[in-house]
């Protein structure tokens, strides 16, 4: 008989609506790095964490698999997809093409509502860094950048960044690796923020591209300094995950 893996203190949920919320635990362990790419995801002592059946554990799973956090292995189960340099550079060199100029658009269209709800969205991710809770950072950082594209007012643009959110969270939740701060991560928005403040459209662009560039950047060099091994390795371990 195989021992059962120890508790990590995730709460236990309410009835309603398991799936999701089993969906949206999972998600913040992912983006937060406690499940590593590549790890697998143990139904059994998921639910147990959980205090629920297998049942809406294995639909939150599918339901990531659509999503492309998580993937599928006959007769193994789900493992968190691992995401290669050259997913990067696509998925960065889309995010520049809609972001410049969701951001230009944005500022076209800024309100002194919209623009509270641009300030108020970064002081959430100040607030998430100041309690240094990944999960909460790599949320109110993508939240902040999907609100300039829609603010922008082009559906289909939302669309697509929409078509992007989960690929998005995961590079956002690589960039924290790369700050011993995590206040840093949200001072790199205020930039950003201010160009699309002032109106300029070549100084927004130039804004966006440094700070979506030097994420790329270095996201990239992380990226191709993690080994192939290491999430092989991690398939035939159980990650632990946090509350």
């Amino acid at each position: 008989m195989r021992p059962l893996s120890p508790p990590v203190g995730l709460p236990v949920l309410s009835d309603s609506d398991l799936v999701r919320q089993v969906a949206r635990r999972l998600t913040d362990a992912i983006t937060s790095g406690q499940l590593a790419p590549g790890a697998k995801v143990a139904e059994a002592a998921v639910a147990r964490e959980l205090g629920i059946s297998r049942a809406p554990v294995r639909e939150a799973a599918r339901l990531l698999e659509s999503q492309g956090l998580l993937r599928a292995c006959p007769r193994r189960g789900f493992f968190v997809r691992e995401i290669s340099p050259d997913d990067l550079d696509e998925v960065y060199d889309l995010r520049l093409c809609i972001e410049r100029h969701a951001a230009v658009e944005a500022s076209r269209r800024l309100t002194p509502a919209s623009r509270a709800a641009l300030r108020e969205q970064l002081d959430a991710l100040y607030a998430a860094a100041h309690r240094d809770d990944a999960a909460r950072i790599v949320e109110a950082d993508y939240r902040f950048h999907r609100l300039i594209c829609e603010i922008a007012g082009n559906g289909r643009l939302l669309r697509v960044f929409d078509g992007l959110a989960s690929e998005l969270k995961v590079v956002i939740g690589l960039i924290g690796r790369l700050y011993d701060d995590p206040q840093e991560i949200a001072r790199t928005h205020e930039p950003v923020l201010a160009a699309i403040e002032a109106g300029h459209p070549e100084r927004i662009v130039a804004h966006v591209d440094h700070h979506i560039g030097v994420a790329w950047r270095e996201v990239g060099r992380l990226a191709r300094t993690l080994s192939p091994a290491e999430g092989h390795l991690a398939e035939d371990r159980k990650m632990s995950l946090g509350s």
